[in-house]
């Protein structure tokens, strides 16, 4: 089915946008009102550039070289040459679908007009995204200060230079243009600097770690759900008004999301939980999964106004026309978001350890040890622990800020940096093992929901939609047998869709 067009305004784009491109292939294609700002800056950079005054990076040179003239007649190579000079990115490379949203994040920024980009350059960029031609960038480059090196090679194949993904092929940049029928850009002043100047690598990679984060997320709200019923949790905390007494952001939200996984559960029942007060992992589930929803939609806030941002250096103003030196392309705000958002996912990670070795314990629990009817001859889930935390300590490593790890660099002209890339690297690595973790939780409380041998129609319509899911990938567990294909296979099913996950980031 082909996706609806994404008409970009220079305004209102968000995450989701940002996803339909780089994993459903939207095509994307530039609103008129925003083709004219396109223009009228454009035409602004061609009368100012030939003008008296000094312009950073089109009458005058980048970097440490700042303030030296550039010959009219070098204009365009030199722009040229500013892309091949910053393509110094090494490691593995990106997905295919960051790359896609990395070019749509630069064209979203352009967009908005304050780049003095050529509209045939910008062209060019929609065209290359349209066509499917994805180049090859190397993931370690950037220090969150414009995403130079990472840009640098992201738009090598628009020129004709570097490698390019064509149609699963590998490809000399020019050749793959050849393949996709389209021709290579050619820049004018300032085009180079505009297509490099900026963080829509690292906005880009966000979009999908703040879209990956919510989903891995509400993975765990499920899982916690599912645990309440084979704990047999007190439901009292999901109480509307226990969380209108403290109203903490996001508390609410996870409360009535847990609520409604939980509706018609037998649990709901007078007498039905087991103890007046659970463990915490249990009870203050709605606290901490509310603090880490908190954390991104403060992240998909950052990242959204990056996306509607002209965060160039210089930027091109039409009342009057100048063009401005500036530090909007420091992305201080982002990088600390996500940092904050990477200590909250290890948070939540933490109660859902916490809550998988609670039904493992017949103290805490009721059921026995293990989780396994086999007695002491066989262990049952005892080894998934260790699992859980190698899982959780990748987590809390990954959760350790990286925004103060910056080295002065350009002659120490460059003396502060926001580190935002790794930032936000980390946080969509994390989504993946939170992913993981989910699974595992998922088979111990299925586990424990069997062992109690609830009648059909006991588990909320939540509930039992993922117990469903599980057994439809796992049986129940009876004598011992390699766990780790079943936490892997569950992990896939997460992934694939088949929780009763819902969007947290839309409520």
């Amino acid at each position: 089915m082909t996706m609806p067009t994404i008409i970009l305004t220079g305004a209102g784009v968000a995450i989701g946008d940002v996803v339909r491109v780089a994993r459903s292939a939207a095509p994307v294609a530039l609103a008129p009102a925003a083709r004219a700002r396109v223009t009228a800056a454009r035409a602004i950079v061609d009368r100012l550039a030939h003008s008296d005054n000094t312009i950073y990076g089109v009458n005058s040179a980048l970097g440490a070289n700042t303030g030296e003239p550039i010959s009219p007649d070098d204009f365009a190579a030199y722009q040229e040459r500013a892309v091949q000079a910053r393509a110094v990115s090494v490691g593995p490379r990106f997905a295919t679908d960051v790359v896609r949203a990395m070019l749509f994040a630069r064209a979203s920024g352009m967009a908005v007009g304050g780049s003095g980009v050529s509209p045939a350059v910008l062209d060019a960029i929609l065209a290359l995204l349209n066509a499917g031609v994805h180049p090859a960038v190397p993931g370690l480059g950037s220090i969150g200060v414009a995403d130079l090196a990472p840009l640098s090679h992201l738009f090598l194949p628009l020129l004709g230079q570097g490698i390019a993904e064509y149609r699963g092929e590998m490809l000399p940049g020019e050749a793959a243009l050849q393949r996709a029928g389209l021709q290579p850009a050619r820049l004018s002043a300032k085009d180079g600097v505009a297509l490099i100047s900026s963080n829509a690598a690292t906005v880009g990679q966000a979009a999908l770690a703040v879209r990956d984060c919510a989903d891995a997320l509400d993975a765990l709200n499920v899982a916690a759900a599912l645990s309440f019923e084979g704990f047999r949790a007190n439901l009292s905390p999901l109480d509307p008004r226990v969380n209108a007494a403290h109203p903490a952001p996001g508390q609410a939200t996870v409360a009535a999301r847990m609520t409604t996984l939980l509706a018609g559960s037998s649990l709901w029942q007078a007498g039905a939980a087991r103890r007046v007060q659970d463990p915490l992992s249990l009870r203050c589930v709605a606290q901490v999964h509310g603090t880490t929803l908190a954390a991104l939609r403060t992240a998909r806030d950052y990242v959204e106004l990056e996306l509607n941002s002209a965060a160039d250096s210089p930027l091109v103003v039409v009342d009057p026309e100048e063009m401005l030196s500036n530090g909007n392309f420091h992305i201080a705000g982002l990088s600390l978001a996500f940092d904050a958002l990477g200590l909250a996912l290890a948070q939540s990670a933490m109660l859902s350890v916490q809550r998988c070795q609670k039904l493992l314990s017949p103290a805490l629990s009721g059921l026995p040890l293990q989780l396994t009817l086999r007695g002491p001859e066989h262990s049952g889930f005892a080894a998934t622990q260790k699992t859980l935390v190698a899982l959780y300590g990748t987590i809390r490593h990954l959760a350790n800020p990286a925004s103060l790890d910056a080295v002065p660099v350009a002659e120490m002209v460059e003396d502060h940096a926001t580190m935002a890339s790794l930032t936000v690297a980390k946080a969509g690595t994390m989504a993946l093992h939170l992913r993981m973790l989910a699974a595992v939780e998922l088979l111990a409380a299925a586990q424990a929901v069997d062992l109690r041998g609830l009648p059909d129609g006991a588990l909320g319509c939540g509930t039992g939609h993922a117990h469903a899911a599980v057994r439809a990938r796992v049986p129940m567990l009876d004598g011992d047998r390699p766990q780790g294909p079943d936490i892997e296979n569950v992990c896939a099913m997460v992934a694939a869709g088949g929780l009763p996950v819902t969007d947290l980031l839309a409520q």
